[in-house]
């Protein structure tokens, strides 16, 4: 679903596919860095309250992997 909610682990897969060289943890939406996980799951609750859209663009992202999830299900041969 689109209006679901953003998790740390959709926080996390986001980040192994968007690696950085400093410590901490980058928006993939607006490539701000922040120290900690709580510190970027608070950014991109609030995001729409400092002028980015980076919550649309990880409910959008966390639907597209739902959907390919399942695709690979339902072309998974006999499972």
């Amino acid at each position: 679903s689109s209006r679901a909610s953003i998790t740390v682990q959709d926080i996390l897969a986001a980040s192994q596919q968007h690696p950085v060289s400093q410590h901490g943890y980058q928006c993939v939406s607006c490539c701000r860095m922040f120290p900690t996980l709580w510190s970027i799951k608070t950014h991109i609750q609030n995001s729409s309250q400092e002028g980015y859209s980076c919550k649309v663009y990880y409910r959008w992202l966390k639907a597209l992997w739902e959907k390919e999830r399942m695709l690979q299900e339902a072309a998974a041969p006999g499972v």
